[in-house]
């Protein structure tokens, strides 16, 4: 979809709630939105699996590798509202390591898509697990969710955690020692 043909359904919702869409402050505020939606949710036109490309590794590391604190953005897909927060992954290798930044921009992708964390979370297990070959993948998400905060119930301090534990991660040890790492802070 083309940003220009937003613009219209924009200055629609504007008239909607009151505004006057030729106000000066709000003269632009169609195509800023459209561009923001655009931004936002290039997850779609992006495959997670394709920005791993060849970025793997041949390595005889068989121990936990952790990428923590990933900051990441997202929209819900209930309110279009944002939700935000870290991003934890965990795996253990077969024979493969990931360049450590392709984690990150795997986790862009999902999250620039309208999303629940409950999927995302499960999504980047997944992909991780399936394109590494993997002894096991562990995500930890812990996000903050406009839709609880300023509407509805209002609860601003709620933070909802998922995680998704494949493999070897569904040990008791190994899952204890993920969750271990990742509460500790190097700072």
């Amino acid at each position: 979809m083309r940003a220009s043909s937003i613009d219209g359904q924009v200055r629609g919702i504007l008239e909607w709630i009151g505004e006057d869409p030729d106000r000066e402050g709000l003269q632009k505020t169609p195509d800023r939105v459209a561009r923001a939606l655009g931004y936002l949710t290039k997850g779609y036109g992006e495959d997670p699996r394709a920005v791993i490309g060849d970025a793997m590794f041949t390595e005889s590391y068989s121990e936990m590798i952790i990428v923590k604190d990933i900051d990441f953005f997202s929209l819900c897909e209930h309110h279009m509202l944002p939700f935000f927060g870290r991003v934890h992954v965990a795996y253990i290798p077969g024979a493969k390591i990931v360049g450590i930044s392709k984690v990150a921009r795997m986790v862009d992708c999902y999250a620039r898509r309208l999303q629940v964390q409950e999927r995302m979370t499960e999504q980047i297990a997944s992909t991780l697990s399936d394109v590494l070959q993997a002894v096991g993948v562990g995500v930890v998400v812990e996000a903050e969710h406009l839709c609880m905060r300023m509407r509805g119930v209002e609860k601003p301090n709620s933070v909802v955690v998922t995680s998704a534990l494949v493999g070897a991660f569904q040990l008791k040890e190994t899952r204890q020692e993920f969750m271990n790492l990742i509460a500790t802070k190097m700072r």
